[in-house]
C-alpha cells in the first residue's frame, strides 16, 4: 500500500513538475471557462474567432446560386485567363472555391476546398487550404461591406493561381499555435494535427493545464502557475498587444510563436525604424499610433486594456467616450460651443477617426478595395 501511495505521488508530482517549452501542456478555451464563467463571453469576441473551421456557420459568404461567383469584368486583367471567374459552392463534402477560365471546349477548371476561415468577418474573411502537410490561401475572399466575393489580398487581379504561401508569422495572429515543420521564416509546412484555431484564453495567459492541476489538487502555487497581463507593467502589457497589432513589423529575431508572455517585443521583433515609424499604416498598426498619442505619452499607466476588456465583443465607438471623459472636460473641446451638450455623445470619431489603410487592399476586375479601420493616434484632426 505504501509502494502504490508513493507511486500515485511521483506521479503528480510529475505531472505539476514545470514542462520543458517544446512539451508545455495546454488546457483548452473550455477547461478555463469551467471556472471562470465570467469570462465566457469571450468565444464571441473577434479575438476567439479570428480563426475557425469552414463550415456553414462560419462562412459568411453566400453559396446561394446568383450570389455565389466572382466575375473578372475586366477582360484587361484576365488577358492570360480569358473568361475567367471563381464559384463558390456547397458541397456534401464541404465548401469549395473552383476557378473557371477559357473558352467552351477549351475550359481550365481548378478546385480547392475550402478548410480553415481566417478573420472574424467583422471587415472581411480570408480562407485557407491544406495540400498534404503545406498552407494555402484561396483566391477569393468574402467583403463585409457589400456582403461580397473579392480577389483575396496579395492574389493579383485575373489570375488562377491557388499557390500564395501562408507563412508562420502570418498564423501567428491568427491562430494559438501550430508546429511548423520547417525552421524557414517564409515556409508554410506544417503538422496539421497541431493547428489551434483562434486567439485562445493561454495564449495571453499562458499554458493553464499546470494552474489546474495544482487548483484540482489544493496545492500551493496555483495562482502563480498562470500569468494575468492585467498586472503586467505598461510596456509589457503593450508589448503583448503590439505582437500582432503592430502593423507590418513581421521582421523577427525568433521563430514565430516564440514570443514569452511577459517579455519585452523588442528581443522578438526588430523595432520598426524610418518612415514606418514615423507615419504608422491605420491597418493592424493600433500600438504604433496608440505611442504617438498625446494622451498616451503624458499618462504612466495607460495601456490597450485602458479602454478595451479583451473578454468582450467590441462596443461601438461612441460607446468608449466615456473613457475620454474620465480625463477630459467637455468645455476644454474647442467644438463644445458650437455643439454644446451633445459633444459628449461622441469623442472618438472626431479624434480617432476610421481611414482606409494604404497596407493592405484587394484589386479585384480592376477596382481597389481597402479595408476602412479606426486610427488609434488619439488627437486634434482637421
Amino acid at each position: 500500500m505504501a509502494s502504490a501511495s508513493l507511486a500515485l505521488l511521483l506521479a503528480l508530482l510529475a505531472f505539476l513538475a514545470p514542462a520543458a517549452p517544446d512539451t508545455v501542456k495546454t488546457a483548452g478555451d473550455a477547461a478555463c471557462l469551467s471556472c471562470h464563467q465570467a469570462q465566457s463571453t469571450y468565444v464571441h469576441t473577434a479575438h476567439a474567432l479570428t480563426s475557425q473551421p469552414a463550415s456553414k456557420e462560419s462562412i459568411l459568404g453566400s453559396f446561394h446560386e446568383g450570389s455565389n461567383v466572382l466575375m473578372i469584368a475586366d477582360p484587361a486583367t484576365a488577358s492570360d485567363n480569358p473568361g475567367l471567374y471563381f464559384k463558390m459552392e456547397g458541397r456534401p463534402n464541404g465548401f469549395f472555391q473552383t476557378a473557371f477560365a477559357g473558352w467552351p471546349g477549351q475550359l481550365k477548371t481548378r478546385s480547392e476546398k475550402m478548410e480553415i476561415v481566417i478573420g472574424s468577418g467583422v471587415r472581411g474573411q480570408s480562407y485557407l487550404y491544406w495540400h498534404g502537410d503545406r498552407l494555402f490561401e484561396l483566391p477569393v475572399s468574402y467583403w463585409s461591406d457589400g456582403n461580397r466575393w473579392i480577389n483575396s489580398p496579395g492574389y493579383k487581379d485575373g489570375t488562377m493561381n491557388f499557390s500564395r504561401a501562408v507563412v508562420p508569422r502570418c498564423l501567428e495572429c491568427h491562430a494559438t499555435s501550430i508546429r511548423a515543420s520547417s525552421p524557414d521564416p517564409l515556409g508554410n509546412q506544417y503538422d496539421p494535427e497541431s493547428l489551434v484555431l483562434g486567439i485562445s484564453c493561454e495564449r495571453c495567459h499562458g499554458p493553464g493545464a499546470r494552474h489546474i492541476a495544482l487548483e484540482q489538487a489544493k496545492a500551493p502555487g496555483a495562482s502563480e502557475a498562470i500569468l494575468n497581463p492585467a498586472k503586467f507593467s505598461r510596456d509589457r502589457q503593450v508589448d503583448l498587444c503590439a505582437l500582432c497589432h503592430n502593423g507590418i513589423r513581421t521582421d523577427e529575431l525568433v521563430p514565430a510563436f516564440s514570443y514569452v508572455l511577459g517579455k519585452p517585443l523588442d528581443n522578438y521583433l526588430r523595432p520598426t525604424e524610418g518612415a514606418v515609424a514615423a507615419h504608422p499604416d491605420v491597418h493592424g498598426n493600433q500600438v504604433g499610433l496608440l505611442e504617438k498619442s498625446r494622451c498616451y505619452l503624458s499618462s504612466p499607466n495607460m495601456s490597450c486594456l485602458t479602454c478595451h476588456d479583451v473578454h468582450q465583443a467590441e462596443r461601438t465607438a461612441a460607446t468608449y467616450s466615456a473613457r475620454c471623459l474620465s480625463c477630459h472636460k467637455v468645455e476644454s473641446c474647442g467644438m463644445a460651443k458650437t455643439m454644446g451638450p451633445r459633444i459628449a455623445e461622441n469623442c472618438i470619431d472626431c479624434h480617432m477617426p476610421v481611414e482606409p489603410t494604404n497596407a493592405i487592399a484587394s484589386v479585384t476586375a480592376g477596382q481597389t478595395i481597402r479595408p476602412n479601420m479606426r486610427n488609434h493616434w488619439i488627437k486634434v484632426y482637421p
